[in-house]
């Protein structure tokens, strides 16, 4: 259960601007909240909506407990309408039928809310749609559209939306709670710099899937470092069958970048930020496969790779593409 007091330790800024629209009747008819995953996003979405249907609200705050609370937190609210992509993008007919949703009077009341996740993966159909809709607000509609990279959506549609930006949480302070849960100090470090999301983090910390993950990248690198001319094999008979999923090939980069992150902080002389520090020895027999200048050269190719896997390049051919550039 999030309230607003809760969120202003996480979010100050956005939670008291938020705050102040709901307790001068101001709230906006389209915010855009954008920031890094596990940084709020959707929790705030949610206490927004709860904030505008709980008919006990006091001092802002959503009693959590009334029906129009329960159902939003349920996803069942009647007049409170997510969307989020379908497969890899959100489409022109997921837009078309919430626009035909918002025909229709509110069920309960005159009041709409509609939020949209992962705003930046419309098509550009669909953003076009959405523009339409926009440029015809309703005073009893608001519209949340959450992103972790704005700059992607139409300048047309940003700047019709109050735009609110959360920053991301502290590493320091999630590897501390993270260790208040047992998990060991590299572990801790390891996974608040991969997540903002303590949840994230612990099933992470228990997935042996993720176990494994770590694993194959550590012998990803040795190949590089000791066999290169057998690194491509390696990706298609190692690498690939554990990571079939996007979600999954994107951890995998994520865990190539902070090894090559470490590279760079071993050559700079600040040890005291590397993230894998049981890994010492083997972060130092990088440093000697690859100047600083070459580790900054891969963290760029590790950031065009992720890049071309959110525009639907074969993850295979992601893979062989950035192993091709890492071995150069």
């Amino acid at each position: 259960m999030q309230s607003w007091t809760h969120m202003a330790q996480i979010q100050p800024i956005a939670s008291k601007m938020l705050k102040q629209s709901i307790l001068k009747d101001r709230i906006s008819h389209a915010y855009l909240f954008q920031g890094d995953k596990g940084t709020g996003k959707y929790a705030i979405s949610l206490l927004l909506a709860k904030s505008i249907f709980c008919r006990f609200v006091r001092n802002a705050e959503p009693c959590h407990q009334c029906k129009d609370c329960n159902r939003i937190d349920s996803g069942n609210h009647p007049d409170v309408h997510q969307i989020s992509p379908d497969g890899q993008s959100i489409k022109r007919e997921q837009i078309l039928h919430l626009q035909k949703e918002f025909t229709y009077t509110g069920l309960e009341s005159n009041k709409k809310v509609y939020i949209i996740q992962e705003a930046d993966k419309m098509t550009t159909n669909a953003a076009n749609r959405l523009l339409k809709f926009l440029e015809e607000p309703s005073k009893q509609t608001t519209a949340i559209l959450l992103t972790e990279n704005s700059q992607a959506l139409l300048p047309t549609i940003r700047s019709r939306c109050q735009i609110m930006s959360l920053k991301p949480l502290n590493p320091n302070k999630l590897q501390e709670k993270l260790e208040t849960e047992g998990l060991s100090s590299s572990n801790a470090k390891l996974l608040s710099s991969m997540t903002n999301n303590t949840t994230e983090a612990l099933e992470l910390s228990n997935d042996e899937w993720f176990a494994n993950a770590r694993k194959i990248m550590v012998q990803l690198i040795e190949v590089l470092q000791t066999k290169p001319d057998e690194a491509l094999l390696f990706i298609n008979n190692q690498w690939m069958p554990l990571f079939k999923e996007r979600d999954q090939l994107h951890l995998g980069l994520d865990l190539l970048l902070l090894w090559f992150k470490d590279i760079i902080y071993y050559h700079i002389g600040n040890e005291d930020s590397i993230v894998f520090i049981n890994e010492n020895e083997r972060i130092e027999q990088s440093a000697l496969s690859w100047s600083k200048q070459q580790a900054t050269t891969v963290l760029a190719n590790l950031t065009e790779a992720k890049r071309n896997l959110n525009s639907n390049i074969h993850p295979a051919l992601v893979m062989e593409q950035l192993t091709l550039q890492i071995q150069r």
